[in-house]
């Protein structure tokens, strides 16, 4: 089977390494790997304090690859001999006053009824957890199987990994995806160059509505959603695990690493492809951190940065066969792209080799788009 596959982000660069180990013929194409959003990303692996009501179907999926990502990233390691960051210290999500309270019980009471589990904290316990957590916290919840991965680490280790099985990186520019006879057959590169193809996955993001080629309808449109994320370190430890809070609305995070670095994030901005990075963006960011973790301002910067994140039409993953034969879909992960790289490269390389979607992904299908589904 021969694979080619637009995109080489964390989602196209893990299915490329599993169709590899599947013996296909694979071939990424992309002008910048791992330079979009998944080298932006904190990497939270918390399907947990993602939930919204009406996503029961997305929870499903990330908690599913959560719990996939202790094998994956073992198998990993051990092939490539890299670090991803892998860790699994649990969530801490605060609540700052009583209608905060209020909302995280009722957010608890309907994790319970899907069986996630979780614990209530009050403010003692919250702060027993995490000392530097600012005196104002009413209490939380803890998720004790979350747990974040180094996306910075994960994407080099998933491209060494296909391209230790026998993955060919092109770093080309794709333009269009050719189509003969009604299928999908291959796709044409910026200089000209096509790459004949069994398969075509799409993966390229938020630009994925820019490689031509498709016949109108069958893509749905995926916009950039502009997130900036800070970066601050420090020689001393300051949070044992991810900690997230809403501050006059809006979700803040912090994501500790091993080394020292604190990922804080992420503004969220529908801007285009707007990657600059902002002084207003940069002192929301401090400003929300501050309210969670005071001592936060006595960290050291070290970057702030700007990625786009491909939303889908309805926020959630597009996954599978489309309306093109020969043409797989990968994209819309939104937030979820890191958390999902695991279950989304397990369906798409099963969609890819054997035309047909795991139980999980089923949900995700390009058809739900389309007129009459």
């Amino acid at each position: 089977m021969n694979v080619v596959i637009l995109g080489a982000g964390v989602v196209g660069l893990a299915t490329a390494w599993r169709c590899a180990a599947r013996g296909a013929d694979v071939t990424l194409v992309d002008p910048a790997p791992a330079s979009g959003a998944s080298g932006v990303a904190a990497g939270m692996l918390t399907p947990v304090s993602e939930l919204d009501y009406g996503e029961e179907p997305l929870l499903r999926l990330g908690v599913a690859s959560r719990n996939l990502y202790p094998a994956f990233v073992a198998e990993l390691e051990e092939l490539t001999g890299l670090d991803t960051g892998h860790r699994t210290d649990g969530l801490l999500e605060v609540a700052f006053d009583a209608d905060d309270l209020r909302v995280l019980a009722e957010v608890k009471r309907f994790q319970e009824s899907l069986g996630v589990p979780t614990e209530a904290l009050d403010r003692r316990e919250c702060r027993r957890l995490e000392p530097m957590l600012a005196p104002a916290v009413r209490g939380g919840l803890y998720a004790p199987e979350d747990g974040s991965i180094d996306p910075r680490r994960l994407t080099p280790a998933l491209l060494a990994a296909a391209e230790k099985l026998g993955a060919r990186l092109v770093r080309r520019r794709a333009v269009e995806v050719l189509v003969r006879g009604d299928a999908a057959v291959g796709v044409r590169l910026d200089d000209g160059t096509e790459l004949p193809a069994d398969r075509v996955l799409l993966a390229a993001g938020p630009w994925s509505n820019e490689i031509g080629g498709v016949p109108p309808g069958v893509v749905p449109t995926v916009r950039p959603v502009k997130g900036q994320v800070l970066r601050l370190r420090t020689p001393v430890p300051f949070l044992r695990r991810t900690v997230r809070g809403v501050v006059r609305g809006s979700s803040i995070y912090l994501v500790p690493r091993a080394d020292g670095e604190i990922v804080v994030g992420a503004t969220q901005e529908e801007l285009g492809f707007d990657t600059r990075v902002t002084a207003g963006g940069l002192w929301e960011l401090l400003r929300d951190a501050r309210e969670l973790v005071p001592g936060v301002t006595e960290l050291d910067f070290a970057e702030v940065t700007a990625g786009l994140r491909p939303g889908s039409p309805d926020n959630a993953p597009v996954l599978g066969p489309s309306a093109l034969p020969g043409l797989v879909l990968g994209v819309g992960h939104y937030r979820n792209g890191i958390l999902l790289t695991p279950v989304s490269a397990d369906a798409l390389s099963a969609a890819l080799l054997d035309g047909a979607l795991p139980e999980v992904a089923r949900p995700f299908s390009p058809d739900r788009f389309q007129e009459g589904s």
